[in-house]
């Protein structure tokens, strides 16, 4: 059997080249200082001087720098999925390191503007597009590549360009007006409509008064749907990608107006063609934490970390060879246990770091806050009010 290099019992970080695999920290001042007592530290945790330990120097300044970016790695993954929603979409330029990320409305705005944009009913990133042509009495279909003119945009490139075509504006009076209507309390018509969304003996002029702007807009798309599923007769088709054909036959010539848009705009997957986005979990900026930023709870978990990958290095050599011959005899190395144990100490040690950054969420820390603050309403409801005699 080959010789194995023993551990000498001591080492010296500044004399050794290439101290550690990636030198991400080999001028950092507070991790050179402290690789020569970490690596003494695990030494005499593995049994050293009492037993031989089969491991270097640059053994041990390797799993400290693996447990060093194992800590960032866990403490970064978490603040990136705690925060994606505000941080997609905004430009990678930054190094987040030691930043404090303020939540803003970015993310949901952005998911909202998908629905503005199908419901039609404002909001929306895409643009929206209009057009006219000219109906005449008794005709009822029209081709858009003809009879719009130049006025349905891309669609005359060639006909290639398909279209959702979103509304056709015929004679119907808008939802605004019903909703708004003077003298909405007047006919039994508008006294049904008002029963049917929920306006109940509240006229639409005290409802413009008291209620919140959405439940406007609520009521105006829902008088809206309400026309086109339920009380409207006029409607139109589509065929083609062409041709427009309109319910009921036109009785009188007039201009007719449309609002369209482009499908390849409205179905596009990227919105934003700019580079240099926080798109997803692999290009958010973050580096390796700077170890003398960490404090000594997070030393201590690193130490920790450390010791365990020490451990499965140290099994990793021994289960190479086994055995080892000793006088009139051989032995059994103990690399399973070692590994084994090297297993268990890394995934408890993962587990309580996730655990305790879970703890910190924005969400936790409202219920902890909101708990707090209950029990010392409690406590305040069996103090006694002082007596001030004047």
């Amino acid at each position: 059997m080959a010789k194995i290099p023993i551990w000498p019992g001591s080492s010296s970080f500044a004399t050794v080249t290439n101290p550690t695999p990636f030198a991400f920290y080999d001028t950092d001042t507070s991790f050179i200082s402290d690789a020569d007592k970490m690596s003494n530290w695990c030494a005499q945790r593995l049994g050293y001087p009492l037993v031989d330990i089969e491991l270097q120097d640059v053994n041990f300044y390797a799993c400290f720098e693996e447990a060093i970016n194992e800590y960032g790695a866990q403490l970064y993954n978490f603040q990136i999925i705690n925060n994606f929603h505000t941080l997609e979409g905004t430009p990678t330029g930054s190094n987040f390191n030691n930043q404090l990320i303020s939540p803003n409305l970015g993310g949901t705005i952005n998911v909202s503007d998908q629905y503005g944009n199908e419901t039609y009913g404002g909001g929306g990133d895409y643009e929206k597009l209009s057009g006219s042509l000219e109906v005449k009495r008794g005709q009822q279909k029209y081709d858009l590549l003809v009879d719009t003119g130049s006025t349905l945009h891309s669609v005359t490139t060639a006909g290639s360009e398909s279209v959702y075509m979103k509304r056709i504006y015929h004679y119907a009076p808008s939802a605004i007006n019903r909703y708004f209507d003077p003298y909405a309390g007047t006919g039994t018509g508008i006294q049904s409509l008002m029963q049917t969304f929920g306006f109940g003996n509240y006229s639409p002029g005290v409802n413009f008064m008291l209620m919140p702007i959405y439940f406007d807009t609520l009521k105006l798309q829902a008088i809206e749907l309400n026309d086109v599923i339920r009380k409207s007769g006029y409607h139109f088709e589509i065929t083609d990608n062409r041709y427009l054909k309109l319910f009921p036959i036109p009785t009188s010539d007039y201009t007719l107006w449309y609002e369209y848009v482009l499908k390849s705009v409205a179905n596009a997957p990227v919105k934003d063609a700019s580079t240099n986005l926080i798109t997803d979990i692999s290009n958010v900026p973050y580096t390796n934490p700077t170890y003398a930023f960490i404090n000594e709870p997070g030393k201590q978990w690193i130490r920790r970390y450390m010791l365990a990958l020490a451990k499965e290095m140290l099994g990793s050599v021994r289960g190479k060879y086994q055995t080892v011959p000793i006088p009139g005899d051989a032995t059994t190395l103990d690399y399973a246990r070692l590994l084994q144990e090297a297993k268990d100490e890394k995934d408890k040690l993962i587990t309580e770091l996730k655990e305790l950054l879970e703890s910190t969420t924005r969400l936790k820390q409202l219920e902890r806050q909101n708990q707090e603050a209950q029990q010392t309403q409690e406590t305040f409801y069996k103090v006694p009010y002082p007596i001030y005699i004047g």
